[in-house]
């Protein structure tokens, strides 16, 4: 007897969503998350958020955690630039409208905090699915009937397949001995929110400067915005030494002037910046989704929309391996959702990686080069519309989940 179908290691956003969707087929799922549940449900405004593509909101929806989200904001257009801290933008730049979609916005924006109660609500309310909150996966054990897990108080239990959810640094991989490919930008991302004195309008906006490129997302009520800003290690932590009034003299030349007086209204956080992928995603009952599988560059918002496409496609591949009574666990199984998100992920990654090489330097050639080519794609409907299309993760052979249909 297993205790468990499925036991997700990582509760964070990916693992919650995976489990949901997964016990809403009828599979026995446990989710550990190693951080308390509730002060995570109860955090107050920090300013961290996430951009979800218009796919990753349909899966959202179909799965009943859309309807449970406190607040959004539409991203209705996005403007990409380059240009230096204190010259302003290029007089080139790309702009996309969510008004050449039939489908309506491209994305969403959606704070931590929001997002993790709706998953939570909805774990509580999902039939078959437990969720073991201040718990960690210390070890795990494969044979080839099942995957035992021994949790840091000493508990055990035994699944038919164990999902990494935990991470860059995922234990699950590393105890799979699953190794990994990638390396440092030798930049940090700044990340806060800041309330200004103009609308937003639902407008995204990516300023590319030498050191790095500067997010700013536009947050629900229209006055305020989060804010990932790339800067050099050493710069940034510099910047993040500062108080706030220093940090904010740091943030404004970088932000310009054109959503009028800014001040600071979120926590100030750090991460540093690099690119990690497994070199496999799946082993013997052992399957890794999101940034345990591959770690990108911010510079597009693709990282938890490149984990829900993981979930997704993993969710299809398992619930319809189980209908035919085949192992959900075995390698044959999960070698079919490595051969759907592995190529998919790997691009994408390196296309982050390609973007921010390009864009991340004062060469007077590249930015004068890159600099008519977003001019050049701006004037042309037809390929800026494709990038839209890709930006809001309706191209490729999606999942059920992820064009709004039940698995």
């Amino acid at each position: 007897m297993l205790d468990t179908d499925i036991l997700i290691a990582g509760g964070g956003l990916n693992g919650p969503a995976l489990g949901i969707a997964l016990a809403q087929a009828g599979l026995r799922v446990t989710v550990v998350d190693a951080r308390p549940a509730p002060a995570r449900a109860e955090a107050g405004f920090d300013g961290r958020a996430y951009a979800l593509a218009l796919a990753s909101k349909r899966l959202l929806t179909v799965t009943g955690i859309w309807p449970r989200i406190a607040a959004h904001q539409p991203i209705l257009k996005i403007k990409a630039s380059d240009g230096v801290a204190g010259q302003g933008p290029s007089p080139f730049w790309l702009g996309f409208d969510s008004a050449e979609l039939e489908e309506g916005p491209m994305g969403f924006m959606v704070e931590d905090r929001h997002l993790y109660a709706a998953f939570l609500a909805a774990m509580e309310d999902t039939p078959g699915l437990t969720l073991l909150s201040g718990e960690a996966v210390t070890e795990q054990q494969v044979t080839p009937q099942s995957v035992t897990v021994t949790l840091a108080s000493g508990r055990q239990i035994r699944a038919r397949l164990l999902v990494g959810c935990d991470g860059r640094q995922s234990g699950v991989a590393q105890r799979a001995g699953i190794k990994r490919s990638g390396w440092g930008y030798g930049q940090t991302a700044l990340v806060t929110a800041i309330h200004h004195e103009k609308p937003h309008e639902g407008t995204a906006h990516q300023f590319f400067m030498p050191a790095g490129p500067l997010a700013i997302l536009p947050l629900a009520g229209g006055h305020h915005s989060s804010i990932v800003w790339s800067e050099a290690d050493s710069t940034a932590q510099a910047i993040q030494a500062l108080d706030d009034e220093g940090y904010m003299a740091a943030l404004r030349p970088r932000f310009g002037d054109f959503l009028g007086e800014l001040t600071l209204a979120g926590a100030r956080f750090t991460y540093p910046l690099n690119l990690t992928l497994a070199n496999h995603f799946v082993a013997p009952r052992i399957a890794l989704v999101g940034d345990a599988a591959h770690g990108v560059h911010p510079i597009a918002g693709q990282g938890l929309n490149l984990g829900l496409r993981d979930v997704a496609a993993l969710a299809e591949v398992v619930v319809e391996a189980r209908r035919r009574g085949e192992d959900i666990g075995s390698l044959v199984t999960l070698e079919a959702y490595q051969r759907w998100r592995r190529f998919d992920s790997t691009t994408l990654a390196l296309g982050m990686d390609t973007v921010n090489r390009v864009f991340s330097n004062s060469n007077p050639i590249l930015r004068a080069g890159r600099d008519l080519g977003l001019g050049l794609v701006n004037t042309l409907p037809g390929l800026r519309r494709s990038f839209m299309r890709q930006a809001a993760g309706l191209t490729g052979e999606l999942p059920k989940l992820l064009a709004g249909q039940r698995i």
